[in-house]
């Protein structure tokens, strides 16, 4: 079990260095069990009943069949999502008790089967009603948006008022609208970009950002007995809103995507019922391109409460006079409230990066640890994330860094992951903006993309530890042609290919996702992603192949490489022993992959299976004295 970090490294109570793997428990959190949330409903954002998160991601009662398949599949460490709406949905300060039992009641089965876990704060596009999960209706109330009218004025793209229409892998383009993009600026940098704009006589960015972290801390205190619960991340996948954008009037080019594209001018206006269209984006080829213009939300359908305008109206970015949109202030979000250059000649994410995220963490870190402090010496973890629109976030000189940081960034194949196909010879590098082809230079890839995840912690963040918080694909994939066929081989060699360049990295890392309640009409219930490695209909967990696979769990020293081929079941360890631990080196070994028994050879070492269940083994190896490195060959057994 995760004991805490010591530089690069996870460790264990007796130093060992710990390869953590798991999942991500799980895609269903995001919505609320009671009604059901599941954004395929027509009525799943009706607030006429009282809502509760208990339950997600399953009934308490279920917990010990889940946590089982997981560690039977050597997927010991959780990042375990919960949302700010499932603890304060009712109000302001008013928590669901209901709910925090139960995650405490959780995370206890969770010890019991030793699974260690940090704490996911998950959003995606900041709410339901903005497309996505994440904040309670009432965040978008305090600054005046009607959550009722975002989807038909513009403000957001909703699965439940589209339905069967919804375009596939769309979410992410909520970034654009008026909802998410204003949201988010006003809680990373409303003291910057929206003085005057208070709620309850507080600054907005204040207000948002201490009941984001306040309804946090309700859980952390909870937890701090927990010693399975390694720590919290500060929120997953945060948005950079309008934050450094040069001229509203101009298109985004860090977020280009099919579908609608407006543009911050385009989505003020719509939000204010004025006819607006917008860019329409649409793949051409090999790349995406614009095809034409289309209507943006209704004329007349404001996404604002009654006697409520435009927030950015408000702070004299723009306004409306005898009829006609006014703008005022087109470099509002690169200048600032002071009129004064943020950054000059920085990127937008360098300046949401620099001036906003940074110190959000910092702060986030100091409250949570400040309301939770451990009943021993060690302290939580704090796993910071950043925009997936920018570059990770990197620590300025003059601002001290926590100590115990980890970097969860995410990762994913994006051709496989938006196109729902797979090749095995074709992927998209979105950093260099070109095509990879040949299954060679696609393995390679791969492995330098998550070679740049980690080398930027040693680099940029002080050598922190390392954890891909995100990665996966899609079970639809191909025409949904497994749910034909009863047939995961695509899916197992997709994976496959990213747990090897994992293992090249040596990175510990939790696999988006498991899904209890995932189906194969509607996935993961939230929409329309099918991403779980468990579905019922498929009798349990599917591709098992692709991720249960051979690791080392605890190496006594520094492990220096690791490999397994899926196709010969040909699994590789090599490590420098440390005398000093007294622990032993332990290594998963699933019978999955193999079926008929397996040898073992090790040099420099004693090995030995000290665990031997009808599922799994677990080795030990001991370091022989003197011996400068260690290594374990283990081979299927043939016949």
């Amino acid at each position: 079990m995760i004991a805490g970090t010591a530089g690069s490294d996870f460790v264990d109570a007796y130093g060992r260095r710990l390869l953590l793997r798991g999942v991500n428990l799980g895609g269903n959190s995001k919505i609320p069990s009671s009604p059901d949330g599941r954004t395929h409903l027509p009525g799943s954002l009706d607030r006429c009943c009282p809502v509760s998160f208990v339950a997600r991601p399953f009934p308490l009662e279920e917990a010990d069949e889940h946590f089982s398949n997981l560690t039977r599949w050597g997927q010991r460490f959780v990042r375990f999502l919960v949302t700010w709406e499932a603890i304060e949905h009712e109000g302001p300060g008013i928590y669901d008790t209901a709910y925090l039992d139960y995650i405490e009641a959780i995370v206890d089965r969770a010890a019991h089967h030793g699974i260690s876990m940090f704490i996911d704060p998950h959003q995606d596009v900041w709410s339901r009603w903005t497309g996505g999960d994440g904040a309670p209706a009432w965040t978008l109330e305090s600054v005046g948006f009607n959550p009722e009218s975002l989807h038909a004025s513009g403000a957001a793209m909703r699965h439940q008022e589209m339905g069967a229409a919804y375009p596939v892998m769309q979410w992410f383009s909520n970034h654009l609208r008026l909802g998410c993009a204003t949201m988010f600026t006003l809680f990373f940098a409303g003291d910057e970009y929206a003085p005057g704009i208070v709620v309850r006589d507080e600054p907005i960015q204040q207000f948002l950002q201490r009941h984001y972290i306040d309804a946090l801390a309700q859980l952390a205190r909870r937890l701090s007995g927990y010693p399975n619960v390694a720590g919290f991340g500060t929120m997953n996948e945060p948005g950079m809103g309008y934050i450094g954008v040069v001229d509203i009037r101009s298109a985004r080019q860090d977020l280009v995507l099919p579908g609608l594209a407006p543009t911050p001018w385009e989505a003020m206006r719509a939000g204010e019922g004025l006819p607006v269209e917008a860019d329409q984006i649409d793949i051409r080829g090999l790349r995406l391109a614009r095809i034409g213009r289309k209507p943006l939300g209704n004329p007349g359908v404001r996404a604002w409460k009654d006697g409520q305008c435009c927030v950015w109206r408000r702070v004299g970015l723009w306004d409306i006079r005898n009829g006609e949109a006014v703008l005022l202030k087109p470099d509002w979000f690169r200048r600032g409230s002071s009129g004064g250059k943020v950054c000059t000649g920085s990127s937008s994410g360098d300046i949401f990066n620099h001036r906003f995220l940074v110190p959000f963490l910092s702060r986030f870190s100091a409250e949570i640890r400040a309301a939770a402090p451990r009943t021993s010496s060690q302290f939580f973890s704090i796993f910071i994330e950043g925009s997936p629109l920018a570059r990770m976030p990197s620590w300025p000189q003059d601002l001290a860094m926590p100590s115990g940081l980890v970097n969860a960034s995410h990762w994913y194949d994006s051709l496989t992951l938006t196109a729902k196909r797979w090749t095995g010879f074709l992927a998209y590098d979105s950093e260099k903006s070109r095509l990879v082809v040949g299954p060679r230079a696609v393995s390679a890839y791969f492995r330098t993309a998550l070679a740049a995840i980690k080398n930027h912690s040693t680099a940029r963040l002080g050598g922190i530890p390392t954890l891909l918080g995100e990665f996966g694909l899609p079970f639809d994939l191909n025409g949904r042609r497994a749910y034909r066929t009863g047939r995961f081989d695509i899916h197992e060699k997709a994976l496959a290919a990213y747990y090897d360049a994992l293992d090249a990295n040596l990175m510990s890392a939790t696999l988006w996702n498991y899904t209890p309640d995932n189906t194969h009409d509607h996935g993961d219930g939230w929409n329309g992603e099918d991403l779980s490695v468990f579905c019922v209909e498929d009798g349990g967990g599917r591709a098992l192949r692709g991720f249960v696979r051979p690791y080392a769990m605890a190496v006594a020293g520094k492990l220096c490489s690791m490999s397994f081929s899926l196709r010969s079941g040909l699994f590789k360890l090599e490590f420098i022993p440390d005398f000093g631990i007294e622990a032993p080196t332990e290594v998963y070994v699933p019978e999955l992959q193999y079926p008929r028994g397996f040898s073992m050879e090790a040099e420099g070492a004693s090995a030995s299976e000290v665990v031997h269940e009808a599922d799994f083994s677990i080795l030990a190896l001991h370091p022989l004295q003197g011996a400068l490195r260690c290594t374990l060959t283990v081979r299927r057994r043939r016949g």
